[in-house]
């Protein structure tokens, strides 16, 4: 039996083949409400979202700026789990056809079961996983684990990782490899930092994979920047951010709005 091509993968062919570049949105599962992240995610896949990171709040997300904090202790308080989401991903999965990955702590994975937790995300139609805190030197297991239901494991590279790092990270990495533009958590920021060009030149050493650069990108203009240089812009806080000014208000009309902006770069920053 022919085993499909990974939606991930596909994706990033097919801009190549257009010879475009990616955008890659973030937003945390449950903010507001587990009921509202169906509607978010088709709301950013017509957008034009190339890849989403759906996240899973935790209550110690020490990698997280403020905004996404918030989201999480929003989610969290909405009811939001591992367990939770997973059960829901199908219905969500129906109305998106950009693949999906969860963008998660290892402590809710390691708690829910390494193989049941590939098990139950390959069922549920999850494409793949980040586990922000997980070293590529103690990845083994959770590698295996997901290889084995065919999913995709995306891994970090920072402008302090060493060499060898970079390498032993992006051999763990399929899918794409996500590099961070800065040190620090995430955030908005008002210019792209200058390590990005240097770090994305040096990963290309270690990678065929396409290569997605995020933290602290917020416009259009910056998602340029990125895109000229690596595959994929990824930007987080930025939308999460619109999601916790207009969702309430307005739907997610609006952050259908922001990011349509975000990958279009026309028009102004939608209110």
């Amino acid at each position: 039996m022919t085993v499909p091509t990974p939606r991930i993968e596909s994706r990033f062919r097919e801009l190549r083949e257009r010879r475009a570049k990616g955008l890659v949105v973030y937003f945390t599962a449950g903010d507001p409400t587990l009921d509202g992240t169906g509607e978010l995610l088709a709301a950013v896949d017509r957008a034009g979202a190339d890849v989403i990171e759906l996240g899973v709040p935790f209550s110690d997300p020490l990698a997280d700026g403020p905004v996404i904090q918030r989201a999480s202790e929003r989610a969290l308080r909405s009811g939001a789990t591992l367990r939770r989401i997973l059960e829901r991903f199908p219905r969500w999965r129906e109305a998106v056809r950009a693949p999906i990955i969860l963008f998660s702590y290892y402590n809710p994975i390691l708690q829910f079961g390494l193989d049941r937790f590939a098990r139950a995300a390959a069922q549920a139609g999850v494409d793949g996983a980040l586990v922000v805190d997980l070293s590529p030197e103690e990845a083994e297991p959770y590698v295996q684990a997901m290889r084995a239901q065919n999913l995709d494991t995306v891994f970090l590279g920072s402008p302090t990782s060493t060499d060898e790092r970079l390498e032993r990270a992006a051999k763990f990495s399929s899918g794409f490899f996500y590099l961070i533009s800065r040190t620090g958590v995430t955030g908005e920021r008002q210019e792209l930092a200058a390590s990005v060009n240097p770090l994305v030149e040096r990963t290309r050493h270690f990678t065929t994979l396409p290569l997605a650069v995020g933290f602290g990108i917020s416009n259009p203009q910056q998602v340029r920047e990125v895109q000229a240089v690596a595959d994929a812009a990824v930007v987080g806080s930025a939308v999460v951010h619109a999601i916790e000014e207009h969702y309430l208000q307005t739907g997610a009309a609006a952050v259908e709005r922001f990011v349509r902006w975000l990958k279009e770069g026309t028009g102004e920053r939608p209110a």
